[in-house]
């Protein structure tokens, strides 16, 4: 799937109330629900979907990165998705 991707570095707490790390995604949760495991291509590293983002709507993510410099080189670019798994169940 080839989503449009934004990097951010703003810290705090996400809405399934877990704190932004590395491997957090920001997504619309009628595409991709809290708790589904990504892929991202040509990362591969994985990471999951913490967080809702209230201006993101459909085929759009965002990827929480630690560092202020490196989300600002990645910029908004599209990238490919793989679901590795769907969210689990409460």
């Amino acid at each position: 799937m080839r989503l449009s991707a934004t990097a951010y570095c703003l810290s705090g707490k996400t809405h399934s109330g877990e704190r932004a790390r590395a491997g957090t995604v920001a997504a619309d949760p009628r595409v991709l629900p809290i708790g589904t495991v990504l892929r991202i291509h040509p990362h591969r590293a994985l990471y999951t979907v913490q967080d809702t983002g209230s201006g993101l709507k459909g085929r759009e993510i965002d990827i929480y990165m630690p560092s202020c410099r490196k989300a600002r080189a990645f910029g908004r670019r599209t990238v490919r998705v793989e679901i590795v798994r769907g969210p689990s169940l409460r």
